[in-house]
Protein backbone atom coordinates (compact mmCIF):
# COMPACT_ATOMS: atom_id res chain seq x y z
CA UNK A 1 0.00 0.00 0.00
CA UNK A 2 1.41 3.27 -0.86
CA UNK A 3 -0.48 6.09 -0.21
CA UNK A 4 -1.46 8.76 -3.53
CA UNK A 5 -2.95 11.52 -4.14
CA UNK A 6 -3.59 12.16 -8.02
CA UNK A 7 -4.59 16.15 -7.24
CA UNK A 8 -0.86 16.39 -6.33
CA UNK A 9 1.74 16.12 -8.83
CA UNK A 10 4.24 16.27 -5.84
CA UNK A 11 2.23 13.38 -4.40
CA UNK A 12 2.17 11.67 -7.79
CA UNK A 13 5.66 11.49 -7.81
CA UNK A 14 6.56 10.47 -4.54
CA UNK A 15 4.42 7.73 -4.84
CA UNK A 16 6.24 6.35 -7.94
CA UNK A 17 9.51 6.82 -6.29
CA UNK A 18 8.26 4.67 -3.25
CA UNK A 19 7.52 2.03 -5.88
CA UNK A 20 10.66 2.21 -7.78
CA UNK A 21 12.48 1.89 -4.77
CA UNK A 22 10.43 -0.99 -3.57
CA UNK A 23 9.76 -2.94 -7.47
CA UNK A 24 12.88 -3.14 -10.05
CA UNK A 25 9.71 -4.44 -12.46
CA UNK A 26 5.95 -4.04 -12.46
CA UNK A 27 3.99 -6.37 -14.55
CA UNK A 28 0.35 -4.01 -14.55
CA UNK A 29 -0.54 -0.84 -14.47
CA UNK A 30 -4.47 0.53 -13.83
CA UNK A 31 -4.81 3.85 -14.06
CA UNK A 32 -8.93 3.95 -12.56
CA UNK A 33 -9.30 6.69 -10.27
CA UNK A 34 -11.02 9.38 -11.31
CA UNK A 35 -13.82 12.32 -9.94
CA UNK A 36 -17.09 12.76 -11.74
CA UNK A 37 -19.05 16.20 -12.51
CA UNK A 38 -18.20 18.06 -9.28
CA UNK A 39 -18.08 21.67 -9.26
CA UNK A 40 -15.57 23.57 -10.44
CA UNK A 41 -11.99 23.52 -8.37
CA UNK A 42 -8.46 22.99 -8.66
CA UNK A 43 -5.65 21.20 -8.01
CA UNK A 44 -2.59 22.24 -5.98
CA UNK A 45 -0.93 22.75 -9.42
CA UNK A 46 -3.86 24.87 -10.50
CA UNK A 47 -5.41 21.87 -12.92
CA UNK A 48 -9.05 22.12 -13.51
CA UNK A 49 -9.48 18.75 -10.98
CA UNK A 50 -11.89 16.51 -13.40
CA UNK A 51 -8.62 16.52 -15.64
CA UNK A 52 -5.89 16.96 -13.25
CA UNK A 53 -7.32 13.82 -11.19
CA UNK A 54 -8.71 11.59 -14.06
CA UNK A 55 -5.49 12.55 -16.47
CA UNK A 56 -2.59 14.18 -15.46
CA UNK A 57 -2.07 12.12 -12.23
CA UNK A 58 -2.63 9.41 -13.81
CA UNK A 59 -0.02 10.55 -17.10
CA UNK A 60 2.80 11.71 -14.43
CA UNK A 61 2.05 8.47 -12.24
CA UNK A 62 2.75 6.49 -15.79
CA UNK A 63 5.60 8.15 -17.00
CA UNK A 64 7.62 8.05 -13.41
CA UNK A 65 6.81 4.25 -13.48
CA UNK A 66 7.66 3.68 -17.14
CA UNK A 67 10.89 2.22 -16.59
CA UNK A 68 9.92 -0.65 -14.20
CA UNK A 69 7.30 -1.13 -16.66
CA UNK A 70 9.44 -1.81 -19.84
CA UNK A 71 11.81 -3.81 -17.79
CA UNK A 72 8.85 -6.24 -17.33
CA UNK A 73 8.55 -9.26 -19.97
CA UNK A 74 5.02 -8.20 -21.22
CA UNK A 75 3.39 -5.41 -18.91
CA UNK A 76 0.37 -3.98 -19.47
CA UNK A 77 -1.12 -0.61 -18.74
CA UNK A 78 -4.90 -0.21 -18.14
CA UNK A 79 -6.28 2.92 -18.24
CA UNK A 80 -10.23 3.40 -17.70
CA UNK A 81 -12.34 5.85 -19.83
CA UNK A 82 -16.56 5.82 -19.56
CA UNK A 83 -19.22 6.28 -22.43
CA UNK A 84 -19.02 10.29 -21.31
CA UNK A 85 -15.29 10.34 -23.18
CA UNK A 86 -18.27 10.76 -26.38
CA UNK A 87 -19.59 13.95 -24.55
CA UNK A 88 -16.69 16.36 -25.30
CA UNK A 89 -14.75 17.38 -28.40
CA UNK A 90 -11.27 17.21 -28.17
CA UNK A 91 -8.97 18.77 -25.57
CA UNK A 92 -8.34 22.79 -26.57
CA UNK A 93 -5.00 23.14 -26.09
CA UNK A 94 -5.43 27.40 -25.61
CA UNK A 95 -7.77 26.20 -22.66
CA UNK A 96 -7.38 22.80 -21.75
CA UNK A 97 -8.51 24.39 -18.01
CA UNK A 98 -11.69 25.73 -19.29
CA UNK A 99 -11.53 28.93 -17.65
CA UNK A 100 -14.56 30.66 -18.32
CA UNK A 101 -16.04 27.98 -20.21
CA UNK A 102 -16.44 25.22 -17.56
CA UNK A 103 -19.51 22.98 -16.93
CA UNK A 104 -19.57 19.66 -14.57
CA UNK A 105 -20.06 17.38 -17.47
CA UNK A 106 -17.75 19.34 -20.02
CA UNK A 107 -14.48 18.57 -17.46
CA UNK A 108 -16.01 14.91 -17.34
CA UNK A 109 -16.36 14.15 -20.76
CA UNK A 110 -13.36 16.30 -21.41
CA UNK A 111 -11.12 14.33 -18.85
CA UNK A 112 -12.31 10.95 -19.76
CA UNK A 113 -12.11 11.40 -23.50
CA UNK A 114 -8.55 12.33 -22.25
CA UNK A 115 -8.41 9.27 -20.58
CA UNK A 116 -9.46 7.35 -24.33
CA UNK A 117 -7.06 9.51 -26.54
CA UNK A 118 -3.95 8.75 -23.42
CA UNK A 119 -4.85 5.18 -23.47
CA UNK A 120 -4.57 4.79 -27.55
CA UNK A 121 -1.60 7.29 -28.30
CA UNK A 122 0.61 5.17 -25.40
CA UNK A 123 -0.01 1.99 -27.56
CA UNK A 124 1.18 3.92 -30.56
CA UNK A 125 4.20 5.32 -28.71
CA UNK A 126 5.06 2.13 -27.49
CA UNK A 127 4.55 -0.02 -30.58
CA UNK A 128 6.79 2.78 -32.67
CA UNK A 129 9.37 2.26 -29.47
CA UNK A 130 9.27 -1.40 -30.05
CA UNK A 131 8.46 -1.99 -26.46
CA UNK A 132 6.79 -4.98 -25.03
CA UNK A 133 4.07 -3.31 -22.58
CA UNK A 134 1.44 -2.96 -23.88
CA UNK A 135 -1.83 -0.24 -22.94
CA UNK A 136 -5.08 -0.86 -23.31
CA UNK A 137 -8.50 0.93 -22.71
CA UNK A 138 -11.38 0.14 -21.08
CA UNK A 139 -14.58 1.42 -18.98
CA UNK A 140 -16.91 0.11 -16.06
CA UNK A 141 -20.21 1.11 -17.81
CA UNK A 142 -23.07 2.18 -15.58
CA UNK A 143 -21.74 0.58 -12.42
CA UNK A 144 -23.20 1.32 -8.44
CA UNK A 145 -20.29 2.56 -6.33
CA UNK A 146 -19.14 5.69 -4.38
CA UNK A 147 -18.50 7.43 -7.66
CA UNK A 148 -21.93 8.68 -7.33
CA UNK A 149 -22.09 9.59 -4.40
CA UNK A 150 -18.96 11.68 -4.20
CA UNK A 151 -20.37 13.15 -7.18
CA UNK A 152 -23.47 14.18 -5.76
CA UNK A 153 -21.62 15.84 -2.82
CA UNK A 154 -18.74 17.26 -4.88
CA UNK A 155 -21.62 19.11 -6.72
CA UNK A 156 -23.55 20.49 -4.11
CA UNK A 157 -26.41 17.94 -4.71
CA UNK A 158 -26.49 18.80 -8.78
CA UNK A 159 -29.48 17.19 -10.19
CA UNK A 160 -28.08 15.51 -12.66
CA UNK A 161 -25.56 13.76 -10.61
CA UNK A 162 -28.87 12.79 -7.47
CA UNK A 163 -30.38 11.25 -10.87
CA UNK A 164 -26.99 9.29 -11.89
CA UNK A 165 -27.06 7.82 -8.89
CA UNK A 166 -30.61 6.77 -8.38
CA UNK A 167 -29.52 5.40 -12.15
CA UNK A 168 -26.86 3.35 -11.00
CA UNK A 169 -28.54 2.59 -7.81
CA UNK A 170 -31.38 0.87 -9.66
CA UNK A 171 -30.14 -0.37 -12.91
CA UNK A 172 -26.31 0.06 -12.54
CA UNK A 173 -24.12 -3.12 -12.26
CA UNK A 174 -22.55 -4.46 -9.05
CA UNK A 175 -19.45 -2.92 -8.61
CA UNK A 176 -17.54 -6.43 -8.63
CA UNK A 177 -19.14 -6.93 -12.24
CA UNK A 178 -18.27 -3.16 -13.33
CA UNK A 179 -14.54 -4.11 -12.32
CA UNK A 180 -14.79 -7.00 -15.37
CA UNK A 181 -14.00 -4.72 -18.71
CA UNK A 182 -10.86 -3.58 -16.49
CA UNK A 183 -9.76 -6.87 -15.22
CA UNK A 184 -10.42 -8.60 -18.96
CA UNK A 185 -8.19 -5.39 -20.48
CA UNK A 186 -5.62 -6.50 -17.28
CA UNK A 187 -5.00 -10.28 -17.53
CA UNK A 188 -6.79 -11.89 -20.23
CA UNK A 189 -4.10 -13.60 -21.94
CA UNK A 190 -5.76 -12.92 -25.76
CA UNK A 191 -6.03 -9.60 -25.07
CA UNK A 192 -3.45 -6.82 -27.19
CA UNK A 193 -2.39 -3.76 -26.77
CA UNK A 194 -4.46 -0.97 -28.52
CA UNK A 195 -7.94 -3.03 -27.34
CA UNK A 196 -11.18 -1.65 -25.71
CA UNK A 197 -12.73 -3.33 -23.65
CA UNK A 198 -16.21 -2.78 -22.05
CA UNK A 199 -19.59 -4.39 -21.02
CA UNK A 200 -21.46 -5.88 -24.17
CA UNK A 201 -24.85 -3.83 -23.97
CA UNK A 202 -23.04 -0.61 -23.67
CA UNK A 203 -23.41 0.49 -20.20
CA UNK A 204 -24.14 -3.16 -18.75
CA UNK A 205 -23.43 -6.94 -19.59
CA UNK A 206 -20.26 -9.40 -19.84
CA UNK A 207 -16.71 -7.26 -20.54
CA UNK A 208 -16.01 -7.53 -23.99
CA UNK A 209 -14.01 -6.04 -26.60
CA UNK A 210 -15.55 -3.18 -28.11
CA UNK A 211 -14.91 -1.28 -31.46
CA UNK A 212 -12.26 1.54 -31.63
CA UNK A 213 -14.83 4.60 -32.38
CA UNK A 214 -14.43 8.50 -33.29
CA UNK A 215 -11.72 7.75 -35.91
CA UNK A 216 -12.14 10.67 -37.22
CA UNK A 217 -9.70 13.38 -36.32
CA UNK A 218 -8.15 10.95 -33.62
CA UNK A 219 -4.42 11.22 -34.58
CA UNK A 220 -4.83 15.01 -34.47
CA UNK A 221 -6.04 14.75 -30.74
CA UNK A 222 -4.01 12.25 -29.44
CA UNK A 223 -0.80 14.58 -30.73
CA UNK A 224 -2.87 17.41 -28.63
CA UNK A 225 -3.24 15.64 -25.70
CA UNK A 226 0.69 14.80 -25.71
CA UNK A 227 1.12 18.33 -26.14
CA UNK A 228 -1.39 20.04 -23.16
CA UNK A 229 0.03 17.06 -21.04
CA UNK A 230 3.88 17.72 -21.86
CA UNK A 231 3.53 21.20 -21.09
CA UNK A 232 1.53 21.10 -17.72
CA UNK A 233 3.58 18.04 -16.09
CA UNK A 234 6.75 18.29 -17.73
CA UNK A 235 7.19 14.92 -18.13
CA UNK A 236 8.03 14.03 -21.72
CA UNK A 237 7.88 11.22 -24.17
CA UNK A 238 6.53 8.21 -22.28
CA UNK A 239 8.38 5.88 -24.47
CA UNK A 240 11.64 6.88 -24.25
CA UNK A 241 12.69 4.24 -21.87
CA UNK A 242 12.10 1.61 -24.88
CA UNK A 243 14.56 3.30 -27.52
Amino acid sequence: MVALDLSSQASVKEAAGQILAAHDRLDLLVNNAGVMAISEARTVDGFEMQLGVNHLGHWTLTAVLMPALLRAHSSRIVTVTSTAHHMSPAIDIDNPHLHGRYKPWRAYGQAKLANFHFGLGLHRELTNAGAHTASLIAHPGLSDTDLQAASVEGSNGGTSQRFLQTMARHTGMPASSGALPQLRAATDPQAKSGEFYGPMFVNNGAPVRKPILRRFGMDRAITKLWEVSERETGQFDLSAAAK
